[in-house]
Formats: structure tokens, C-alpha cells, sequence
């Protein structure tokens, strides 16, 4: 006689079913589950589907807490493509397994911030713009006229604020170009900077000694604000700051105030609110340059989430070790 399958709740936004690119991933689960698909935000409409479930996949909304967790007694696996303190703690005391996944958009987020310092430095954009507009300058008085702050990134020192997968990939991109490297993460042993050629050094340091800076830290309440007044200060004059991360790491206001002296370039992928607001000052200003957070965002992320949770429930299943399991010990990392 077969064995019954798992009773598999899978609550992700509804277009996760629909995109046919999406589809055999699905397919996958399947064939290791009996599904239910749901797209729901809310504690009160999660509550009867998970009460169903043996194990759930989904985003990070809404939180699993203990009020939850008291209505779905069968439950055994959480899969989270990004997930909360509280979700995790709740998990772990109950002896509930929990994986997540964030690092799907690393690869994605890492390409984008090598894009954006590109961008940043080359001046592609504006170049880009200005042909649209047949505004373009031709160098004519050669090498008179040629732009001082359009640079190579070739041997430049570039600075990363956060070295965990995003930052990692990012160094790897980063190594054809020779660059000096310094990073900053207290949660990072040596050992890992090392691999990477990477000099770990006080956050002032990193700043005042770069011509590029990415953040790309986690977005943890205790970042808030990581790079504030004094930090943005302490930028040197025309260097590039890449923002790929999350905004709440920035002082926007302050960012502001240093990017309207015009000795500051900022490439932003992230913003205090989303959709940016029509009428921020960011739009304005010449050196910001804005993408409407994109980074990680593609469907290639996605289908890399949906292969790493499928695999960490199917190890759950055949009582094997999760690849992406969650411990006590990561809770720092998580916001919420």
C-alpha cells in the first residue's frame, strides 16, 4: 500500500501559479506532496489552511507565532523564502523544522550591484539619456574635454558593507577587475575574508578609503541607520555608493544633504517608501541614479527558491540534513 503523501500548503501571491515558467517547480511538489494553493496576507486567513497542513511553503507574511502555531497542531515543516525572528523562534520552540531560502536572490543582487557601479562610474545612463534626447556631447578636444568622473573600476578599492552571500558573489564578480578589497561584518570570521582577498576593517575605515561602497548587509533592526551622518560624511569626494540591500541601512536624509552638494554619487535600488514617491528629491538630482528595486527581483530567483525549498522538504522527508535549515544560532540575522 502507498504511503500517504504530506499535506502540503503552498501560500505564495497568486501570479506564482500562473507564470508558465514557474509551472514544473510546481510540478515538482507535487510529486512529493498533496498540495494546496493559497495566496493569503493575513494571520485570520492563513489560520484554516494551515490548520490542514503538515507542512507550509511560502514568503514571509504573515507571521507564524504561537496563537498560530495553536491552530495547526499537525504541522511539522516550514519553508520560507524569507522569514522573521519571531517565525523562527516560534518554529524552533516547538520543535517545528524551519528552512529558509533568502539567498535565492543573491546571485541576481550581486550581478545588479556590479551593474549599478558600472553604471555609476561609465555614466551609461546619462549617456543613454542623452542620446534619447539627441543632447549627447562628442568628445571633440581630445583629451581636453573627456569627463574626469567618468572612471574604470580597474584596480579601484571598492568597499562592501555586508559580506554574507550577496557580498560574496559580488567579490567573485569583482575579481577580473583587480580591485583592493575591504569589507565590513562583524559576523564574518577572517577566514572567509581571506578567501575572498578581502581586508575586514572598522566601517569609518572602509568608507574614507573607497572609491565604492555597496551595501548589501541584512536588514536587521540593529543595521538601522548603519550608515548615518557621520558615515556619509566621511565619503570621500565623488566616490560611488551602491545601495542594493535595504534603505532602512541609509539616513535618507542625510544621504540627501551630501548628494546635494554634488560631491557624492548614489546608485539606489531601494528606497524608504515603495513605489518611490513621485515628488522625492531624489529624482531630481543628477548624481542619483534610481532603479525601482530590482535587484534580486527575477523569475530565474524565483524558480532558484522553489528548487531550494522542494530540496530541503524532500531531506525533511527522507530524514535527511536541510541544506537550508534555520538555527538558534541565526536568529540574529532575521529582522522582526
Amino acid at each position: 500500500m502507498a504511503q500517504e503523501k504530506i499535506r502540503l500548503l503552498v501560500n505564495l501571491p497568486p501570479t506564482f501559479f500562473t507564470v508558465p515558467s514557474l509551472r514544473p517547480y510546481l510540478q515538482r511538489l507535487e510529486g512529493l506532496a498533496t498540495l494546496r494553493q493559497t495566496s493569503h496576507d493575513t494571520q485570520e486567513q492563513l489560520a484554516p489552511d494551515l490548520a490542514w497542513a503538515e507542512a507550509v511553503l511560502m514568503w514571509a507574511w504573515p507571521d507564524l507565532d504561537d496563537a498560530m502555531l495553536d491552530q495547526a497542531p499537525n504541522l511539522r515543516f516550514v519553508g520560507q523564502i524569507n522569514t522573521t525572528r519571531t517565525t523562527v523562534r516560534t518554529c524552533l520552540t516547538r520543535g517545528v523544522a524551519i528552512s529558509e531560502v533568502r539567498h535565492c536572490w543573491s546571485p541576481a543582487v550581486a550581478e545588479m550591484a556590479l551593474a549599478l557601479i558600472l553604471c555609476g562610474l561609465r555614466k551609461v545612463s546619462d549617456y543613454h539619456a542623452a542620446m534619447r534626447r539627441a543632447e549627447e556631447h562628442w568628445v571633440t578636444h581630445f583629451p581636453a574635454d573627456i569627463d574626469p568622473l567618468e572612471r574604470e573600476l580597474t584596480g579601484m578599492a571598492v568597499g562592501l558593507l555586508g559580506f554574507g552571500r550577496i557580498g560574496q558573489r559580488l567579490a567573485e564578480l569583482l575579481q577580473p577587475f583587480h580591485v583592493t578589497l575591504r569589507i565590513y561584518d562583524p559576523f564574518i570570521p577572517e577566514s572567509i575574508a581571506q578567501q575572498h582577498n578581502a581586508r575586514q576593517v572598522p566601517l569609518l575605515d572602509l568608507v574614507r578609503e573607497s572609491d565604492v561602497v555597496v551595501l548589501c548587509a541584512a536588514n536587521t533592526q540593529e543595521a538601522r541607520h548603519l550608515v548615518d551622518r557621520q558615515v556619509i560624511a566621511a565619503f570621500k569626494a565623488n566616490a560611488v555608493l551602491v545601495n542594493v540591500g535595504r534603505s532602512m541601512l541609509v539616513d535618507t536624509q542625510a544621504l540627501l544633504e551630501r548628494l546635494e552638494q554634488g560631491d557624492l554619487i548614489a546608485m539606489l535600488d531601494v528606497f524608504d517608501q515603495e513605489p518611490l514617491e513621485p515628488d522625492s528629491p531624489l529624482r531630481t538630482l543628477p548624481n542619483a541614479y534610481l532603479t525601482p528595486h530590482r535587484a534580486g527581483g527575477l523569475t530565474s530567483s524565483i524558480g532558484r527558491a522553489l528548487t531550494m525549498l522542494a530540496d530541503d522538504l524532500e531531506a525533511f522527508l527522507a530524514g535527511k540534513e536541510r541544506r537550508y535549515a534555520v538555527t538558534e544560532a541565526m536568529l540574529a540575522c532575521f529582522a522582526g
